[in-house]
């Protein structure tokens, strides 16, 4: 069981940055790849970044490709989500996961937090 809670959420201009965090609990984090999806009202849950159980391998959406890192502490058991030249479609809730693989499809996903949320205005 990995239980798993964001923060870093909030509103910022166009052209701002965030910076996301997930802390997991449990002692077997460097076993589950982790990964970060949105969803804006009205739609479905995207996928956003993915990153391997070591760091060594992560995986972007086209959308934010070169405008947002993802990357892994395992001794503190947190996963980052540098958000950085924010448009105001990328204004969702954010939600991390943790995966068995690695994966981009969130029905993959076993675990999940309870989002936080970002706000982009023009």
């Amino acid at each position: 069981q990995v239980q798993l809670v964001e923060s870093g959420g909030g509103l910022v201009q166009a052209g701002g940055s965030l910076r996301l965090s997930c802390a997991a609990s449990g002692r077997t984090f460097s076993s589950y790849v982790m990964g970060w999806f949105r969803q804006a009202p009205g739609k479905e849950r995207k996928f956003v970044a993915t990153i391997s159980w070591s760091g060594g391998t992560t995986y972007y959406a086209d959308s934010v490709k070169g405008r947002f890192t993802i990357s892994r502490d395992n001794a503190k058991n947190t996963v980052y989500l540098q958000m950085n030249s924010l448009k105001p479609e990328d204004t969702a809730v954010y939600y991390c996961a943790a995966a068995i693989k690695l994966v981009t499809t969130p029905e993959s996903y076993d675990y999940w937090g309870q989002g936080t949320q970002v706000t982009v205005s023009s």
